[in-house]
């Protein structure tokens, strides 16, 4: 019998195949930068949530890689009988083991307890916790834990910083315990069907699906899809939402092609991508755009932000994954069809948020129409600095107001096959204006790579040299969406007597 992880059963309850993938064909695995990245967040509040729970540092940590996973059972077993909050304490039992973020010493009719928290940094209790939780409990009791409670604390998101390392209150606890302790039967048969698959010769079969992606993106997803005859046009190509009817058609229909879905499971969009994808065809309301942007005359602003979102917040005043700004680009076009840029970078390490919303007022005078691409993401960027900043607040609510969505006008009246589905402005780009991309850039190519620079950038460590060159990227990169946007308009709206060029690339 193989002694199998927490993680490991986890990983079962998602896909067979890549439990066993995970055993026997690790190197198969291509974890995303997401992923990548959220393992990195796991860690930084798991080290915040033991200064919270063992405030003295009279705890002990235990380290199974580095002292062996038998050591750990071992010393785990021994210190059961001490007053010690416990992290990272290990235990094993029926071909399963798992280690317990926190454990804290409780007495209870006169007899020690534990109470186990398990520590996760999403912003609530999501249902394959309540697994993860299942599966935690389920060892420990049977490894012989007297085990009081279970709880699971999760990121607090309305939790304000209030500086000085201060992150009291940054982890709100779940109890568990009713719901836990009763699924010992179902934790039961999770090991034994995991088990079976530990020991099978070959992967098991398993095609593809929904449940690559659900709850984890699977690494192993670039191998299996391999394997399989792809789709000449993949059903995932259709945009947005689909309903339960729809979902449960491609449930049922493994590596579904868009010309075998029924036209009346799809939306009006979706029929128009489906049509159009399949004749090779470009849809275009070159009327009905130009109509639209006509209600907005000269001089125009484009505009353009890049933010930063951390788990843990780091500057006073912020919350939780609260998307800071940290860069603007504006371009600006006047009655003559003249387009100027102007920008704003802070690579100070201080908080950017005021001094780029001083910036922004000051940049955006008049009061002509500003194109944006997504407006509820820098509207909403704006409504929270108009929140933080009182004396810029009419300042920056009036900037607000000018806002102009140039997705939906564009989502509306154009779409062209090599969207597949998308109208990102990196998708969209291509399409109307082939001379420009994104791929041409040096460091920087999209949102993901932007935070990675700031947060290299503004790192204490990083050397001037590097600094002025990550620097030099997030300018170029945050001026070509901008300059995106100003192409779109020309395209949708039909200017084609303005001849403009990419003037921030060209500056640096």
């Amino acid at each position: 019998m193989k002694q199998l992880s927490k993680t490991r059963l986890i990983a079962h309850r998602q896909c067979p195949k890549r439990m066993w993938l995970e055993m026997y064909k690790p190197k198969l695995r291509k974890d995303t930068p997401d992923t990548l990245a959220s393992f990195d967040v796991g860690h930084t509040v798991g080290d915040i949530a033991r200064y919270l729970y063992d405030p003295e540092q009279k705890g002990v940590l235990f380290n199974a890689n580095r002292d062996g996973f038998p050591a750990a059972f071992r010393r785990s077993k021994e210190l059961l009988n001490s007053d010690l909050p416990l992290f990272e304490v290990g235990y094993s039992t029926e071909g399963a083991y798992a280690f317990a973020d926190v454990m804290l010493p409780v007495v209870q009719n006169g007899q020690r307890m534990w109470r186990m928290i398990e520590v996760k940094s999403s912003t609530g209790v999501k249902e394959y916790h309540r697994d993860d939780v299942a599966i935690q409990a389920y060892v420990a009791r049977h490894a012989g834990v007297p085990l009081q409670s279970i709880a699971l604390a999760h990121i607090d998101n309305s939790f304000v910083y209030p500086g000085q390392d201060d992150y009291r209150g940054l982890l709100k606890e779940c109890d568990l315990t009713e719901a836990t302790f009763s699924r010992d039967d179902e934790v039961r048969g999770w090991i034994s069907a995991a088990q079976v698959t530990a020991a099978m010769a070959s992967e098991p079969s398993i095609s593809t699906g929904t449940h690559c992606s659900t709850p984890f993106s699977c690494g192993f997803h670039e191998y299996c899809s391999s394997q399989e005859t792809q789709p000449e046009f993949p059903v995932h190509w259709l945009p947005y939402n689909q309903s339960p009817e729809f979902r449960g058609y491609v449930d049922e229909h493994p590596g579904l092609d868009l010309r075998d879905v029924p036209d009346g499971l799809l939306s009006d969009l979706q029929r128009r991508v489906k049509t159009h994808t399949l004749n090779g065809t470009v849809y275009f309301d070159a009327d009905g755009a130009a109509a639209e942007l006509a209600k907005y005359s000269l001089p125009a602003l484009f505009l353009d932000f890049e933010t930063i979102q951390r788990a843990i917040p780091v500057w006073g005043g912020t919350r939780p994954y609260q998307q800071i700004p940290f860069q603007f680009s504006l371009h600006i076009l006047d009655v003559h069809g003249k387009l100027t840029s102007q920008a704003f970078l802070d690579l100070s390490r201080d908080d950017p948020s005021r001094p780029f919303s001083e910036a922004l007022v000051t940049a955006c005078c008049g009061n002509g129409p500003i194109f944006v691409y997504n407006a509820g993401f820098e509207g909403g960027r704006i409504r929270e600095l108009a929140d933080r900043f009182a004396d810029l607040s009419d300042a920056l609510l009036a900037i607000k107001d000018r806002l102009v969505d140039l997705l939906p006008i564009t989502r509306t009246h154009y779409y062209n096959p090599t969207q597949r589905g998308s109208w990102s402005i990196k998708a969209v780009l291509p399409a109307i204006a082939p001379d420009l991309s994104y791929e041409k850039l040096e460091g920087v190519q999209n949102g993901g790579m932007a935070m990675e620079a700031y947060q290299e950038a503004t790192c204490p460590y990083t050397g001037l040299c590097k600094k002025k060159t990550l620097e030099k990227q997030l300018l170029a990169y945050c001026g070509l969406d901008t300059f995106a946007m100003v192409r779109l308009w020309q395209f949708l709206s039909g200017r084609h007597e303005f001849k403009f060029e990419n003037l921030y690339v060209q500056a640096t």
